[in-house]
């Protein structure tokens, strides 16, 4: 049989879904969500919050579109990036009566057009796809005398992706890569060679990986109108799903879509922006107005998951960063404050947790209810021992199980046959270095952020398991190794219903009741080798969608040492520390002496905490704290001076061609029109103003102040 068109649908509405009407789509929507479902024309961009019903919102905006007939289900295409999350759109959508609408990813809905169309393209058999990139990289890897190691393999096609859905090649991959902070795998010279050999093979094989599916459904509407206009006439309204992790090949392909058209909804928080690593950008969420100047905008800031105690943390976690930063408002009722726990060592950290999610068992809450997640996978072997121990089943999210991992099971076998070739009479840990040497690791971590770094921080646990468990069993490799044995059996055991343990990356999009977020600490959140500020700001949004992820509970914790016994070198994460720490209740094992907590209240004591200078109440959020005053609290703004700022600001901002909120945000200005600082002095003292931007528009400023006298 052909291939279907890609516009076959079945019947638009089911009229017998709202027997109220078509106002019954919109009944129970809060304001905002209907005023997203109302947005039947035109661009329109919504900001929507964690826990804020977006998809709620964007399901029952469809809906209506079609039982109000202004838009039709069969030219309507709504673009998601996970088949789990275009599942449960067409299941919403279902349920409310609606049939016929294309739900796809990205990539399926471009495979299904290009498949239709390639007879028209090329007039041949449509090509075998890539299933993965791992063979033909490896192919072009060695061709180029690079390494070929599983792992070296698999940060390669990373970068063979990151590159094409960037349009690089040549010295263009090294010189992008320096701007945007990237550590590439190899040498960029070395990089674009293998991306060359990479493709020479897959068309003379005649193959098409995933980003060839878009590179060529955009490139063929680009270049034959007549199949331009046979998709732009079938797909007429569109929505796009998690718009802040759109990469310039997605974007691209969207415009291809979409002509010289503006029937768009795009629906993202650039909060929640953590894949910058595989191309995305949020630029295109954040200066969708800049694209479209007339669209309409609805902030979804209300939080139906999250409890104010929950809220109040994640809010302060972020920082005012920009007009499209969202600060949410609970919706539900007070829940109990949430806890940092500070522990001697990741063991202790491990074992403390579990210990507190069996009595939460024991509490009757399901084991499904509960997850821990942490920032890399090397954090989940210590987990996995700890609650095998406990004897509390896990699900991972993620993350192969410790002993499951390629490098793992190969430094494994390493150390069975160095057991078999005799005993070492030095220390353990001694031994396992040599062997696990041998097979390439060393003492020194990898800079690199892909999959070399987690082979080195999984080799690196089995080394620092040697060095504890080394006295315990006389220091002999066979006894390592039923260790070994033995723990693997013990993860390994099926579970039907467990704790989730989960990477915060596998985490998003998800929520439990309760949740532990482990490793807050200084190297981990953020890694130590987030430098440059946009991955430090990465690194802030990955704790604000882990801190997001529960619903009434959450304990954030970390160690103070990887070893039991080990030197105290770690110290709270910065992003904890920037809380107002009055408001944070501690907790941790008896005798533990909070240093880093204790540091940050001391310097609260000393300076005083925020307040609001109306009603003298605690200052929490980000934008409270600029304002210097409660949300809630009346404004004595001077609006002709705040007037004048953002005539300023506009000015300003076309002269030097950037957004106007890289001068100054709104709250900033609207602080300066509060507060009226008469000299550069009075003008440091308000948050957003740091030196540079005082040094660069102080007197500017101060000015325009003095000049409303």
């Amino acid at each position: 049989m052909g291939e279907s068109h890609p516009c076959d649908t079945i019947a638009p509405v089911n009229d017998d879904a709202f027997p109220g009407g078509d106002d019954a789509i919109l009944a129970g929507l809060d304001p905002e969500q209907r005023a997203v479902a109302e947005a039947l024309e035109g661009p329109v961009v919504v900001l929507a919050g964690a826990g804020s019903g977006k998809t709620r919102a964007i399901t029952h905006r469809i809906a209506y579109a079609v039982a109000t007939g202004r838009h039709e289900a069969r030219r309507t295409l709504a673009v998601t990036f996970t088949t789990r999350a275009a599942g449960e759109m067409r299941l919403r959508l279902r349920d409310l009566g609606v049939d016929g609408v294309q739900v796809r990813t990205f990539h399926s809905a471009a495979l299904r057009q290009l498949r239709f169309f390639w007879p028209r393209l090329s007039g041949g058999e449509f090509p075998e796809l890539l299933p993965s990139k791992a063979r033909l990289v490896a192919e072009a890897a060695s061709r180029c005398s690079v390494p070929t190691d599983t792992a070296t393999v698999r940060d390669l096609s990373a970068d063979v992706e990151w590159a094409k859905v960037n349009f690089l090649s040549g010295e263009a991959i090294g010189v992008r890569a320096a701007q945007v902070g990237r550590a590439l795998s190899v040498p960029p010279p070395a990089m674009a060679a293998v991306l060359d050999a990479y493709e020479q093979a897959k068309s003379t094989r005649g193959l098409l990986d995933f980003e060839d599916v878009l590179l060529n459904t955009a490139g063929a509407l680009d270049r034959r109108p007549d199949i331009a206009d046979e998709i732009r006439s079938s797909y007429r309204w569109f929505t796009v799903d998690e718009f802040q992790d759109v990469n310039p090949l997605q974007h691209y392909l969207l415009k291809q879509w979409l002509g010289d058209r503006d029937d768009v909804c795009v629906v993202g928080d650039a909060n929640q922006t953590i894949y910058t690593f595989t191309g995305a950008t949020p630029s295109y969420l954040t200066n969708f107005r800049r694209q479209f100047p007339d669209a309409t905008e609805v902030r979804l800031e209300r939080c139906y998951r999250c409890t104010p105690q929950i809220v109040q943390w994640a809010n302060g976690i972020m920082v005012d960063g920009s007009p499209t930063s969202l600060t949410l408002t609970s919706q539900r009722p007070a829940g109990s404050a949430p806890v940092i726990q500070e522990w001697a060592d990741d063991v202790e950290e491990a074992t403390q947790i579990a210990a507190a999610v069996k009595a939460h068992l024991a509490d009757g809450i399901p084991a499904r209810d509960i997850a821990v997640l942490f920032r890399v996978n090397a954090q989940s072997e210590v987990l996995e021992e700890a609650f095998a121990e406990a004897g509390v089943p896990v699900v991972l999210r993620g993350t192969e199980r410790f002993f499951e991992r390629p490098e793992v099971r190969e430094a494994v076998t390493r150390l069975r046959g160095a057991a078999r070739a005799g005993e070492a009479s030095g220390p353990l840990g001694d031994e396992v270095r040599a062997v696990l040497s041998a097979a390439g690791w060393s003492d020194e971590p990898p800079r690199t952020a892909g999959a070399v770094r987690e082979r080195w921080e999984s080799l690196t646990a089995l080394v620092s398991l040697a060095d504890d468990l080394g006295p315990s069993l006389d220091e002999s490799l066979a006894a390592f190794i039923t260790e070994l044995d033995a723990r693997a059996a013990a993860q390994h055991a099926p579970v039907a219903d467990g704790v989730t343990l989960a990477t915060v990356h596998a985490a998003k999009g998800l929520e439990w009741p309760v949740v532990f977020v482990v490793g807050c600490s200084e190297g981990l959140i953020p890694l130590s080798y987030a430098e440059t500020d946009d991955q430090i700001e990465e690194e802030r949004r990955l704790l604000y969608v882990a801190v997001t992820r529960a619903a009434d509970r959450l304990v954030l914790s970390w160690a103070r040492s990887r070893h039991a016994g080990g030197r105290a070198t770690r110290s709270l994460s910065r992003f904890l520390r920037d809380l107002r720490i009055d408001d944070i209740p501690v907790a941790g094992r008896a005798g533990v002496a909070h240093r880093g907590s204790g540091r940050r209240r001391s310097e609260r004591k000393q300076k005083g905490p925020a307040r609001c200078r109306v009603c003298r109440k605690g200052l929490v959020t980000a934008p409270e704290r600029t304002l210097g005053r409660c949300a809630s609290c009346p404004s004595d703004v001077d609006e002709g001076l705040l007037e004048a700022l953002r005539e300023w600001r506009l000015h300003l901002s076309r002269e030097k061609s950037v957004p106007a909120y890289v001068i100054f945000t709104d709250v900033t200005l609207i602080a300066i029109a509060e507060q009226l600082p008469r000299d550069l002095e009075a003008l440091a003292e308000i948050p957003g103003v740091g030196p540079k931007k005082l040094a660069e528009h102080g007197e500017a400023v101060v000015g325009l102040v003095l000049d409303r006298e």
